[in-house]
């Protein structure tokens, strides 16, 4: 590695302090990627039993639907479900994870009181299905968020470890490096000056 630096005292000095400064960041930065990757492993087995609990409640609620189509008749279930209005009861804020913005989702609960569909054409076997889907759309809004957390996180472990890998692979060595080339053509230095102080001592 080429060192591209006059060999003075004060660079010496300069090489050293940059030298102990990106090791600390190296550390630093390490335990920051480690304490990132475990709290992303975290949100990962979330996401994993999240999906399993989303395809349980989706099969209990396509399974009750198939019902509600028998006994009302598929048309007259289609029908209904253009009485639905669309979906406007969340909004999307940020929360602060280890520094990190993850989009989170606020939304009002169905309480299952107002159906959009009238009463005489449907039956209970509907407002089980209707009662089972609202349940996997709120587990799906939890799962965006644990899923979002997982991206931010993933990108700024990825961020991390290319500014460990910058400190470890060129900061620290260039610095050692420096550090050693002064150190070397400092003490040759005074070696040559120790030499001609005593050649001049035995000349008098």
């Amino acid at each position: 590695m080429a060192v591209l630096v006059a060999p003075t005292k004060s660079n010496l000095i300069k090489a050293k302090s940059s030298l102990v400064l990106s090791i600390k960041g190296y550390e630093l930065l390490d335990k920051k990627r480690n304490v990132l990757i475990k709290e992303m492993m975290m949100w990962v087995n979330r996401a994993r039993t999240m999906h399993n609990e989303i395809y349980v409640v989706l099969e209990e609620a396509y399974g009750i639907l198939q019902k509600s189509n028998v006994t009302l008749g598929v048309k007259n279930v289609e029908d209904m479900t253009y009485s639905i209005p669309k979906e406007d009861t969340y909004e999307i804020l940020l929360k602060s994870v280890m520094g990190i913005d993850i989009p989170t989702i606020k939304y009002k609960a169905d309480d299952g009181f107002n159906p959009a569909y009238g009463f005489y054409n449907s039956n209970a076997s509907l407002d089980e299905a209707r009662q089972k889907f609202e349940v996997v759309k709120e587990k799906i809004y939890e799962l965006a968020e644990v899923e979002n957390s997982v991206f931010k996180l993933a990108k700024e472990i990825e961020k991390t470890k290319k500014r460990t890998n910058a400190l470890k692979y060129v900061q620290i060595p260039k610095y050692k490096e420096q550090v050693k080339y002064i150190q070397e053509v400092l003490e040759e230095k005074e070696r040559e000056d120790f030499f001609r102080l005593k050649r001049l001592k035995g000349k008098k």
